[in-house]
């Protein structure tokens, strides 16, 4: 009897014999070519983390259960590189399901080896990418993954205070810095540009548009933030890593660093009035936890789980891994979302040592968000229920949940006034074309306010990114996961005097004078004075990218900085919008 013949299920488990290696599949068991098109991959599909740090921890291969498949312990380590880097930031570490399907052994061994394998091979049109066929897997690493999934899952090791305080390091003392700036940098203009596959970020001037320093980070930054007092930025890699950077030094410096677990995304600084620069908070994705340490030298004082139950169907949740993080303009509070159970946090962070946190109930799945104009009200995306989360800072309440489209991913989002619906804030989405304007002002507009009051039809699926500036008159939407050429490389930009208008569409990708490469367009940002806006042409590590930088008024070509170093640029964050929640 073959594998592809058995299914697994509670009541019946496969035979002794099943211990195998790569397994041979013959072209009968795959599904017929006919079908390919029903699976095909949809552009919110495309957004699957491809640099999971979690590739390289060396975990226990769960010990052998009768009736199930076995690997060999080198074949089982390769497919659990394979999982963490390829499956995990959709399914989770321990399978438990997100963005993607829970993949625990109750639902993998019901479905059967058969059903894996060609469910992998082939993906799915829900958005399960087909990692045969040219996806990246071959038959027999599929064959593997697909045994791996009917084994109980490996969970990587713990990572406490203990861990956390051994991977703390001062390069430069507080008493050794300078007291006031010692370099002539115009730190309001700058930018700190994520170098995504070389563990570092350049800062660029943005008058001048030369990179003036390249400073070693983590793997693959995920954002900057700025200090309150514009001192000090802090960036934090996927390997959990978060570094201090003094720019009053001469060169720019990274005086201190530590890692807060394995893996991660979201890094913070207090910003309300009296506590500027006081604390720094860093969130995990595993172990999933936060940690605040003190903001001038990283130094942890708490470290936090975020386990627990779900605020849905209330059951335990062991990997409820942080998303992203603001800092409240109101109270003493760190705004921490919770992705796999729901909750956000306000984490009150004047009294470390009987820490008061309020747990709002929201909707599963938060991922990224910002804040409203006044920087009261925050907007977080619950992408994978297709809805947002309205957080109420001032009073520390929920407002509203909104459901706006398929897969919202705003960023930080947009906000604007609208010409009829006043103040708005907005949201692309993966999943489908639409933009969605949210209305944000419940004084002068309360008929409006937080409600979906208009969808605008961009360029198609696979945004990431929406941008304006308060000075502006344009409003801009990137595509860089779209499967379409054209439309990853180039940006939408619509009229706020008139949102009736078609979009104009700006071939950055063309404009970059790059010819090599998909040079998938991402992320604009302005700087400033809100009369430039920079975008990202994101190419793959071994091809040259660019950042091109668009006067905003004619919506023409104004400079591309090309530079060997700029290696796979992604995200750009001017200081002063940063520091000022300025988007």
């Amino acid at each position: 009897m073959s594998l592809s013949m058995i299914k697994l299920s509670t009541g019946a488990l496969v035979a002794a014999a099943l211990i195998f290696g790569p397994i041979a599949v013959s072209a009968a068991d795959a599904p017929a070519k006919a079908d390919l098109k029903k699976h095909e991959t949809t552009p919110g599909a495309q957004y699957t983390p491809k640099l999971d740090v979690l590739r390289d921890q060396k975990v226990e291969q769960p010990g052998r259960q009768p009736g199930v498949p076995n690997l060999s312990a080198a074949d089982f380590q390769k497919t659990n590189q394979t999982y963490f880097e390829r499956c995990a930031g959709c399914h989770g570490v321990l399978r438990k399901g997100a963005t993607g399907k829970p993949l625990t052994t109750k639902v993998t061994r019901e479905n059967g080896f058969e059903y894996l394998r060609d469910f992998i091979t082939y993906g799915s049109p829900g958005g399960m990418p087909n990692w045969g066929e040219g996806g990246g897997l071959s038959k027999a690493e599929i064959n593997n993954m697909a045994a791996y999934l009917l084994m109980e899952p490996a969970q990587p090791p713990e990572f406490g205070m203990a861990a956390i305080e051994a991977s703390w390091k001062v390069h430069v003392p507080l008493a050794d810095r300078p007291s006031k700036q010692m370099n002539k940098l115009d730190l309001d203009n700058l930018f700190s540009v994520t170098l995504r596959d070389t563990g570092q970020i350049a800062l660029i001037e943005g008058d001048s548009k030369k990179i003036v320093s390249i400073i070693d980070t983590g793997y693959a930054v995920h954002i900057s933030r700025v200090s309150a007092s514009g001192r000090y930025l802090f960036v934090i890699g996927r390997d959990a890593k978060v570094n201090l950077i003094d720019m009053y030094m001469d060169p720019p410096t990274s005086v201190a660093e530590i890692k807060v677990g394995s893996e991660a995304r979201s890094v913070e600084t207090s910003k309300m009035k009296g506590w500027e620069d006081k604390y720094a908070v860093a969130g995990a994705y595993w172990p999933p936890q936060y940690v605040i340490m003190d903001g001038d030298t990283l130094k942890p004082r708490k470290v936090v789980s975020t386990r627990g139950m779900t605020v849905d169907t209330q059951e335990y949740h062991p990997e409820p891994r942080v998303a992203a993080i603001v800092a409240s303009h109101f109270h003493p509070d760190f705004i921490i979302n919770v992705k796999e159970t729901g909750k956000v946090l306000m984490v009150d962070y004047s009294n470390l040592d009987a820490l008061n946190v309020t747990t709002i109930n929201a909707e599963r799945f938060l991922h990224d968000g910002g804040f409203d104009a006044t920087g009261r009200y925050f907007l977080v995306a619950a992408n994978a229920r297709n809805k947002v989360v309205i957080i109420d800072t001032k009073e520390r309440k929920l407002v509203k949940i909104v459901e706006t489209g398929i897969k919202p991913h705003p960023g930080r989002g947009a906000n604007f006034v609208h010409p009829k619906f006043g103040p708005v804030w907005a949201t692309s989405h993966l999943g489908d074309e639409t933009i969605a304007l949210i209305g944000t002002d419940p004084v002068k507009h309360p008929q409006y306010a937080w409600k979906v009051v208009q969808k605008l039809d961009g360029q198609g699926g696979g945004a990431l990114f929406v941008k304006t500036h308060p000075k502006s008159k344009n409003f801009y939407v990137d595509t860089p996961l779209n499967p379409e050429a054209e439309v990853s490389s180039s940006i939408a930009v619509f009229d706020l005097n008139d949102l009736t208008k078609e979009y104009a569409v700006l071939p950055i990708g063309e404009w970059s004078g790059i010819t090599e490469g998909v040079r998938r367009v991402v992320q604009g940002e302005y700087n400033k004075a809100g009369d430039e806006v920079w975008f990202s042409v994101w190419n793959s590590a071994n091809q040259e990218s660019a950042i091109v930088i668009v006067d905003d008024k004619t919506r023409k070509l104004k400079h591309v900085i090309r530079d060997k170093r700029l290696v796979t640029p992604t995200g750009k964050f001017n200081f002063y919008n940063t520091r000022n929640d300025v988007y």
